[in-house]
């Protein structure tokens, strides 16, 4: 069952830390397990293994869990466990008995940087999500078949805008959004053959979703890291939520522990796939393609079963790219004010996993986490060459509070060599630094470091508060402003 092993649904409509809400899908959390970590992300990336939780001796792993399954609904849990606002007076539990999975999120950030940067500010940015998953198994007997649409409304302001950072905003949920009342993040089908050791996906997906994706790292709110880590997901072929693009993804089952996926995209030259509000699936100069491949292992190791997800991707995208320093006829297009030689393919290459070092009962995210990775992307055409970090999550068992986690990690960002000669060459004729795809520039670049810690307290049903600290070294990847000190609060709850 492929979301076992790889991010399948959604990204970030909404995170919430609620501990017992929901399972996540790549991480297959036990069904029904109360203490589980942050991230129990409403509308995030997730979805659940349609497998009914078979409750073993503390800290086990059941045997259901490994299996390869069919794909599942959002949640498995009763839907008083999952929501607000409880069962919606009967309807959800008609909506499930039928094989629709109908669910509302809301998220709202808010963050200031107290000092640093090019000057105070603080700001909110939110979103209203809502995502759709009918079974049509049960819906119209449609065997091992499932739709998905996920449609978000974003409202509120960047707040590194303000203090001249445009690498790694501390608010996850700002950006790409349009200002349209429903913006179209993802809408495919699904569809398991051969006992479910091989899944097809095809429609309006966003790649990032599902290739170096982990539902553990919107746990964090920094948008570098969220849901699938920079800077591939800020290139053309490889674009993540809420961006999607037409395509395919197939992933095989092996075994239970093992898998590979493939996927081919087509390509937008635009700024803004399907348009700014997500609905333009007929955009011209979609002529080139992306293809994605990853291979995943989720080991278990010792008799807690702790569990493990590593996995190795490649990305090809055959689209033609500006060079980011040099000319037509070699030397630098800044020197003579001429355009750019076009560069044929852009690649991008990842390693990453996590690991449970400690277990606190049953569910297979339930315990001390350690995680991290690297992503490299082709320099000559991508202003940021690699991102690194390294995190750990851990829940609130040792002070009784288990539906609570929390979360530290450092990422690294290295600008690329040509990017930088461009700079350099910029300052020495006194020519204005060019916007990369990250936006603004101020200095020349070179590297930036973010360090980040939470506590997601959970203070209602389906409901999360999450205090949140990070410090911005060198924004911008520059020594232009002062390091920056953010604090923030996030709200998280699925009504």
């Amino acid at each position: 069952m492929p979301c076992v092993r790889r991010t399948c649904s959604l990204t970030n409509i909404v995170r919430t830390s609620v501990a017992s809400l929901l399972t996540l899908s790549t991480y297959g959390l036990a069904h029904g397990s109360t203490n589980t970590p942050s991230s129990t992300t409403a509308l995030v990336q997730i979805r659940a293994v349609n497998t009914e939780h078979k409750q073993g001796a503390p800290g086990t792993v059941s045997s259901s869990e490994r299996e390869i399954v069919s794909p599942g609904p959002l949640y498995t849990l009763e839907a008083q466990d999952k929501h607000l606002f409880g069962t919606w007076e009967g309807i959800q539990p008609w909506l499930l008995q039928h094989g629709i999975h109908l669910d509302l999120g809301i998220n709202e950030e808010f963050a200031g940087n107290v000092s640093g940067g090019r000057k105070q500010a603080y700001t909110n940015a939110g979103q209203i999500g809502l995502q759709l998953d009918i079974d049509w198994t049960k819906l119209a007997n449609i065997s091992g078949f499932w739709t998905h649409t996920i449609i978000v409304n974003g409202h509120g302001d960047n707040l590194s805008r303000h203090y001249g950072d445009s690498l790694a905003s501390p608010q996850e949920i700002y950006g790409a959004r349009g200002n349209v009342i429903a913006h179209l993040v993802a809408l495919w089908g699904e569809k398991t053959l051969f006992n479910n050791h091989l899944d097809i996906s095809a429609g309006w997906i966003p790649p990032g979703s599902f290739f170096a994706a982990s539902p553990l790292y919107c746990d964090f709110m920094n948008v570098a890291i969220c849901g699938n880590p920079a800077p591939s997901k800020y290139t053309p072929g490889t674009r993540d939520w809420p961006s999607g693009n037409l395509g395919t993804v197939a992933q095989l089952s092996i075994t239970p522990q093992l898998y590979i996926m493939g996927g081919l995209f087509a390509v937008s030259p635009h700024s803004y796939n399907g348009g700014i509000s997500g609905w333009a699936w007929a955009q011209d100069g979609l002529g080139k393609i992306s293809t994605p491949v990853e291979i995943g292992w989720l080991p278990t190791f010792g008799t807690h079963k702790l569990m493990g997800h590593y996995k190795i991707g490649y990305s090809y995208d055959n689209s033609r790219y500006p060079h980011l320093y040099e000319g037509q006829n070699a030397p630098p297009y800044l020197l003579n004010n001429s355009a750019p030689r076009t560069v044929s393919g852009q690649n991008n290459l990842w390693i990453q996993g996590d690991q449970m070092l400690n277990r606190h009962g049953d569910g297979t995210s339930n315990g001390l986490i350690l995680l991290g990775g690297a992503m490299y992307s082709d320099g000559r055409v991508v202003a940021m060459r690699d991102h690194e970090w390294v995190g750990a999550i851990d829940t609130g068992y040792a002070w009784n509070r288990p539906r609570d986690s929390i979360g530290v990690m450092w990422q690294h960002f290295d600008m690329s060599h040509s990017v930088i000669l461009q700079q350099e060459l910029a300052q020495t004729f006194h020519q204005p630094f060019q916007a990369t795809q990250w936006g603004p520039v101020y200095g020349i670049q070179s590297h930036e470091n973010t360090y980040e810690v939470f506590y997601s307290a959970h203070i209602a049903r389906a409901t999360a508060l999450q205090p949140d600290f990070q410090y911005i070294q060198r924004p911008n990847a520059t020594r232009h402003y002062r390091d920056v000190k953010v604090l923030g609060v996030q709200f998280t709850s699925v009504l």
